[in-house]
């Protein structure tokens, strides 16, 4: 299988994943919507945006779903809460919310609103009740893309361009990397200290897609956290880091 044919297989297993997580709640939002659910909300990591989900989209569309990709500022935890809840509060009905990476801890604290009825984590994040990123990771053996982060003056940090290319965007091409390189978000270190308050997955049911060979996130603790919320899962056949976004031309 060429690496244009892992990537699609791995976007159409992760839309397929939601889908699937959809019907499976479309019993309980019928409860407070005739239609079931038909609005996802989804939410970026760290050093990314909400082009981050610009391939999985069109997928969910051409189901009929209403998505809306949060844009997340990356300045607190709570700001980007607020930044979801805002999305979440100008749906119609009940929601599926879905996170990647980082996003995981902001679904985590904002999926505690009443219209979300179901979580996704997409290689992602999920502490518990008073937890943090800081704390999460701390178990685990370093991810590679730790060593390649950068702190500047004012609190944010940013990647350099080999930690993109080898650890947050080995997948892409050369130009691809390029791009993210330019274009990266500053992420506030302050948002891996930022502690959950009530872990929504705890009360509402949870999905998890595992990326086996993650370089951010340490693959064993996303198949910890999916053991710890007894959640269902997949494990794609790629990084998941920045494959939602963008895949090679080339075959």
């Amino acid at each position: 299988m060429t690496l244009s044919q892992t990537y699609r297989t791995a976007l159409i297993a992760i839309a397929g994943f939601l889908l699937t997580a959809l019907f499976h709640m479309k019993a309980v939002a019928q409860a407070n919507s005739p239609q079931g659910v038909r609005n996802i909300v989804i939410v970026h990591g760290a050093w990314a945006d909400g082009s981050s989900w610009s391939k999985v989209i069109p997928l969910l569309q051409a189901k009929g779903l209403h998505v809306v990709a949060v844009q997340n500022p990356l300045t607190s935890l709570a700001d980007d809460v607020a930044a979801t809840k805002r999305a979440i509060a100008l749906q119609d009905g009940p929601v599926l919310l879905v996170g990647h990476s980082y996003g995981g801890v902001v679904i985590t604290e904002a999926g505690n609103d009443p219209k979300v009825v179901g979580l996704v984590y997409v290689a992602a994040l999920a502490p518990s009740d008073g937890e943090s990123v800081a704390s999460v990771i701390k178990p685990f053996p370093p991810a590679p893309l730790v060593s390649e982060v950068r702190a500047d003056a004012e609190g944010f940090l940013t990647l350099t361009p080999k930690g993109i290319a080898e650890d947050f965007a080995q997948d892409l091409s050369d130009k691809e990397k390029q791009l993210l390189t330019a274009t990266q978000a500053p992420t506030a270190a302050a948002v891996f200290g930022a502690t959950i308050t009530t872990a929504a997955w705890r009360a509402k049911p949870s999905w998890c897609v595992i990326a086996s060979n993650d370089r951010a996130v340490p693959p064993e603790l996303e198949k910890a956290e999916a053991a710890a919320m007894k959640a269902a899962s997949i494990t794609p056949p790629v990084t998941c880091q920045r494959f939602l976004s963008r895949k090679r031309s080339q075959t």
